[in-house]
C-alpha cells in the first residue's frame, strides 16, 4: 500500500506546495478536484484570512485538503488550535523544528509530515515520532538549505536510514520527475512551481509567464551568507542581489505587487529549476492527469525492462 496516499486520503501520491499567499482555496480546490492534495498556506502570517481559506474549502470541494505550518513564522499557538479544531487531517510543518507540534497534532488525529533539506534534520523528526517527511532538495523554489543538495541524492541518503514514508520535493513537475524519486524511495510528489504557473493559480500573469518562458538556468539561489536563502526568478533585480551577495531588507517589502500586480522587478519571484522544463500553463487537472499517465507509462516500461533482464 501507498502511505501517502493512506495519510493524506487524496486519490493521487501529488500534493501542491504551500507557497505563501498563493496556495489557498481557488487553487488548492483545483488540485483536490484534479485527484491532488491541495494544502493552504499559513506561511503569509495573515491569520484570519488562513482560517477563512481553510473553512471556505469545504464549502469548494468534498476531497481530502491539508495544511501548513511553518514554525518559524508563526506569532503564536492561534493557528496550531484552528487547525487541531478544525477538522483538518493531514499537515505538513517546515521552517523549524516539529517536535513542540507533534503531539497536539496527534492527539487531534491529524498526520504530520515535516519538511527537511538534510539528512540530520530528517532523522531529528524520525526520532521526534514524525509520520512522514516531505524530502526538499536544492532545486525546489521558495526558500532552501544555503548547503545544496539535490533532490534524487537526498532521497538515497534518507532512504537509506529510515523507511519513513516520504514526499519528494523540487525539480519534479511531470511524471518523468514522479517515476525517478518512486525509484528512489518516495511515495509521493509535491509540485510547487507547475502549480504556481497552473492555470487556477491566483498570480498575475506576468508571473506565469516567466515561468514558462524561464530556462534551466533561470533562477538564482540568493542570500546563501545569510537568512533567509532562497531560490527565485532570474531578474534585474534578483541579478543585483545575486551580484551583491546579501538580500536588502525590503526584498520581499513588495511581494503583493509582483504576485498580484504582476511588476516582476517589484520583488522576487519564487521559482525552482523546473520553470525551465514548464512550457505552458495549463489547469491543474490536465497537469495532473498528464503526470499520472507520464507516471505509468515510464514505470510499465521499466516493469519490461527489468521482466527481460534487458536495457532496452
Amino acid at each position: 500500500m501507498n502511505r501517502v496516499l493512506a495519510h493524506t486520503g487524496a486519490k493521487y501520491p501529488i500534493v501542491q506546495a504551500p507557497m505563501g499567499w498563493i496556495a489557498r482555496s481557488q487553487l488548492a480546490s483545483a488540485v483536490c478536484k484534479a485527484g491532488g492534495l491541495g494544502i493552504i498556506e499559513t506561511s503569509s502570517g495573515e491569520t484570519e484570512a488562513c482560517k477563512a481559506e481553510i473553512l471556505k474549502m469545504r464549502e469548494l470541494t468534498d476531497a481530502p485538503f491539508g495544511v501548513n505550518l511553518p514554525i518559524r513564522f508563526l506569532r503564536d499557538d492561534a493557528m496550531l488550535r484552528f487547525v487541531c479544531d478544525a477538522g483538518v487531517k493531514f499537515v505538513t510543518t517546515s521552517a523549524g523544528s516539529p517536535a513542540k507540534f507533534i503531539a497536539p497534532l496527534h492527539d487531534a488525529g491529524i498526520t504530520v509530515y515535516h519538511a527537511v533539506p538534510t539528512v540530520d534534520a530528517a532523522m531529528k523528526c524520525v526520532d521526534a515520532g514524525i509520520d512522514g517527511l516531505v524530502v526538499e532538495g536544492t532545486e525546489g523554489g521558495g526558500f532552501k538549505n544555503p548547503e545544496e543538495v539535490g533532490t534524487l541524492v537526498l532521497l538515497q541518503a534518507i532512504r537509506a536510514k529510515s523507511d519513513i514514508p516520504m514526499i519528494a520535493a523540487g525539480g519534479i513537475c511531470d511524471g518523468k520527475g514522479m517515476a525517478a524519486a518512486f525509484a528512489l524511495g518516495a511515495e509521493g510528489v509535491q509540485m510547487g512551481t507547475r502549480f504556481v504557473s497552473c492555470a487556477e493559480s491566483p498570480v498575475h500573469e506576468n508571473y506565469k509567464q516567466a515561468i514558462v518562458d524561464a530556462k534551466e538556468t533561470g533562477t538564482y539561489v540568493l542570500n546563501k551568507k545569510s537568512t533567509p536563502c532562497i531560490r527565485a526568478l532570474k531578474t534585474e533585480r534578483t541579478a543585483a542581489i545575486h551580484e551583491e551577495g546579501l538580500m536588502p531588507p525590503d526584498t520581499f517589502a513588495r511581494i503583493l505587487d509582483l504576485y498580484f500586480g504582476g511588476d516582476m522587478e517589484a520583488a522576487v519571484g519564487l521559482a525552482g529549476e523546473t520553470a525551465g522544463l514548464i512550457t505552458s500553463v495549463k489547469p491543474a487537472k490536465e497537469i495532473i492527469d498528464e503526470t499520472i499517465a507520464e507516471f505509468f507509462a515510464i514505470t510499465s516500461r521499466m516493469g519490461e525492462l527489468a521482466s527481460a533482464r534487458s536495457f532496452g
